[in-house]
């Protein structure tokens, strides 16, 4: 892995993997709207609002994802003082508030017909708009300091602080009263959901999976190469 941390190498990786990459979030994504809108039966229960779960459950999978990516690059960051480890970070908190900010709004809209509501302060809710509020504190201590190394550090700490928050919203229906559901796809006994549902689910979480490597890799490049121009500047060689 340290090989990867030179950007020369980092953007040849990158390079390969961008064009298949977007092909498959085409596809993925072409499969998994079909199979959500289409394909897939509505809910004996809930009809046909079920669908935003095709929508809402990957997007809420995604920012628990990719905010684990942010706490281990931010750990190597800090630890190994990686090159690359720090704008690894940056690059990809964006993306991952996005999802959460998702997840948040599609949930409510969800919550509404099910529920009869559109926000209750349970668990589950509460614990997903933390991890929302430390994306935006991540976002924003990078954007508070001058010295980039330092703010670096300072959202990486952050970022390894609020990890623990992850397991709090996996398990936070198995802990508190909630109106959210237990676990019905990762059990250990196995999915609860009909394998018509899961098709689609599936589709769709392996789509934000791509579309966040395509973003991902964008934003990195676009980071690797303004920390050349600003190394640059510093060192007058810019024209």
């Amino acid at each position: 892995m340290h090989r990867f941390a030179n950007p020369a190498q980092f953007n040849r990786l990158a390079d390969a993997v961008m064009p298949w990459a977007m092909i498959a979030t085409v596809l993925l994504f072409g499969a998994g709207l079909y199979y959500a809108l289409i394909g897939s039966p509505p809910d004996y229960q809930q009809g046909e609002s079920v669908r935003v779960m095709y929508v809402h459950v990957p997007a809420a999978w995604m920012g628990m994802f990719i905010y684990v990516v942010i706490a281990v690059a931010s750990f190597v960051a800090l630890v190994w003082r990686h090159p690359l480890a720090l704008l690894a970070g940056k690059a990809a908190a964006p993306i991952g508030a996005t999802f959460t900010a998702l997840a948040l709004i599609t949930g409510m809209l969800w919550g509404k017909p099910m529920w009869g509501t559109y926000w209750v302060w349970d668990g589950r809710l509460t614990s997903v708009l933390v991890q929302f509020f430390l994306y935006l504190g991540y976002m924003a201590l990078w954007k508070a300091m001058d010295d980039e190394e330092k703010a670096g550090n300072a959202a990486s700490i952050l970022a390894l602080v609020g990890v623990v928050n992850i397991p709090i919203i996996k398990f936070s229906v198995d802990w508190w009263s909630t109106l959210h559901q237990p676990a019905s796809v990762m059990r250990l006994d196995g999915p609860t959901i009909d394998g018509t549902m899961l098709v689609p689910l599936f589709l769709m979480a392996a789509a934000y999976q791509v579309y966040f490597i395509v973003v991902f890799i964008w934003r990195m490049k676009l980071e690797v190469n303004n920390r050349k121009l600003s190394v640059m500047r510093g060192s007058g060689m810019e024209n």
